[in-house]
């Protein structure tokens, strides 16, 4: 049975993006599960269970391994895989955005996209807003000079000024 991907749930990813989950998923259902479970076993044989911090911490990594790799999988699942746009001028996922805030002259700019590329790449140091969030749905197709209003999460509405849309080169 397929499952109709919600496009407020789409995960924007470029190839490589979409390939470095894919292995990291491979690796943690592969060679860490195997790892995760040998550690527990060998725990176990130490006898008493209750006191066995060894046990424990294996058990909780576990959990996390198991966590993770479900989140991969409804990831990858939801993933749209697209190449960072290479034209700039209008806002879409891939493009490092700047804007101004109504009645502020400071601008602030952020990547359009997945917050899960940058995790895989520590050096880049940008803020990123999803093509669903607020903001970013009210951006998206917007142009140097469009203004966009959103309602915020206190439920005010703000406008943003369009500064620059530029493809994200990391």
């Amino acid at each position: 049975m397929t499952q109709k991907i919600d496009e407020d749930s789409v995960v924007w990813l470029t190839q490589d993006g979409y390939d470095q989950l894919k292995s990291e998923l491979e690796h943690l259902k592969g060679p860490a599960r195997a790892e995760i479970t040998q550690r527990i076993s060998e725990a176990r044989d130490e006898g008493d269970l209750k006191e066995n911090g060894g046990y424990h911490a294996a058990k909780d990594e576990q959990g996390k391994i198991e966590a993770r790799i479900r989140q991969l999988e409804d990831m990858l699942r939801r993933a749209r895989v697209g190449e960072t746009p290479k034209a700039g001028g209008k806002v879409e996922p891939g493009m490092k955005v700047s804007i101004k805030f109504a009645g502020d002259d400071d601008v602030e700019t952020f990547l359009l996209g997945s917050r899960e590329l940058l995790a895989l790449d520590a050096s880049v140091d940008i803020d990123v807003y999803s093509p669903q969030s607020p903001l970013g749905a009210a951006i998206l197709g917007k142009k140097k000079g469009d203004k966009a209003t959103y309602e915020a999460p206190n439920g005010k509405d703000v406008t943003v000024e369009i500064v620059a849309a530029e493809p994200f080169t990391g």
